[in-house]
């Protein structure tokens, strides 16, 4: 006799279930909302051909030719059905901008740069933040109130800001670090010392104006759930007991770590589309850069590819968030469990 599954199991099965529609949801955004942008971008693209003095039958004949590679001439419904179908093969189209160059491409060499600089910084601000909040909430007094408006106050800073800020003292007024861009145009990428270094100076600037702000936010958040626990009536009965304060202390850590861990995810979700302001405010050759120029250009392929990516690292977090939260909280697999049965 087949055995059925867990109610656990056909409660993932049917969040599964949900993500996968709304991620057709998303990809049939993504395709929409380029479009709605006013101006033509194949115009654009001819325009600039037409500077240097080309006939205009020849451009229209390039504007024909264009229209017809990227397929804009057909309805939009047929032009959404061969994107839905390229997406699911993979293929995210070429590139209108930097013809004939393809979208993969151009996210293979943007993504490494967002990853490398986003990741670090949230779990750095993450680790830091949440430890400075914890010990805040647990000493008080002095240490509090010198953490807690500190915190605060950087929270309250906007990402650009704060970077212009930063570039503003140390890389114009002090001049120790680089304004902008990824490495220095006199390097050629590759695994030497030298390169090293000048790729470190270029990133310390956008991964400080990332980290600072992540740092506040967290302790802010961790510093009021755990508070919030050490006033509970377990908190209490345990010290009413006599159990240690180490001990106690680790039980309100970990009830008080369950907001902040959703935090996270959803932080490493969205990191892909929160390094936009950042890596515009440097010049960092990221997602949030590619993304910048596309819109800029209606480039409607990598309009397209950029928010993808961000949508899926978005989708792919909140997953993670159920299943995370459901395994390591009890009280929430029991209580999806009992919807279930």
């Amino acid at each position: 006799m087949k055995k059925s599954a867990s109610p656990y199991a056909r409660y993932l099965t049917q969040k599964l279930g949900w993500y996968i529609l709304t991620f057709f949801i998303a990809v049939l955004l993504n395709f929409l909302l380029p479009r709605l942008m006013p101006g033509n971008p194949i115009s654009g693209i001819v325009a600039k051909m037409g500077t240097g003095g080309a006939p205009s039958d020849v451009l229209q004949k390039l504007y024909t030719s264009y229209t017809q590679e990227f397929g804009l001439d057909k309805p939009l419904h047929i032009q959404f059905f061969h994107y839905l179908l390229n997406v699911l093969r993979g293929d995210l189209g070429t590139s209108f901008s930097l013809y004939p160059t393809k979208v993969n491409e151009i996210l293979a060499r943007a993504l490494p740069w967002t990853i490398a600089l986003q990741i670090p910084a949230i779990l750095v601000g993450w680790i830091l933040g949440n430890l400075l909040g914890a010990v805040a909430a647990y000493k008080g007094g002095k240490f509090d109130s010198l953490i807690f408006p500190g915190a605060l106050f950087i929270n309250c800073i906007p990402y650009y800001c704060l970077a212009i800020i930063l570039l503003y003292f140390f890389g114009v007024v002090f001049d120790i670090l680089p304004i902008g861009r990824g490495y220095s145009p006199q390097f050629i990428p590759s695994f030497s010392l030298p390169f090293f270094f000048d790729l470190l100076k270029h990133y310390v600037l956008p991964f400080l104006s990332i980290v600072l702000v992540a740092i506040g936010g967290q302790a802010i958040g961790m510093r009021a759930t755990s508070i919030y626990e050490l006033n509970t009536d377990y908190v209490n009965y345990a010290k009413s007991l006599g159990i240690r304060d180490r001990k106690i202390i680790q039980y309100v850590f970990k009830n008080a770590m369950l907001p902040q861990i959703t935090g996270l995810a959803i932080s490493l979700g969205a990191m892909v589309g929160g390094s936009l302001i950042t890596e515009i405010v440097f010049s960092y050759p990221g997602i949030g850069t590619s993304l910048f120029n596309a819109i800029r250009q209606q480039d409607y392929p990598l309009i397209q590819g950029c928010t993808l990516v961000i949508a899926i690292a978005i989708l792919a977090a909140n997953f993670l968030i159920d299943i995370v939260y459901a395994t390591i909280d009890p009280r929430i697999r029991a209580s999806q469990v009992e919807e279930q049965s």
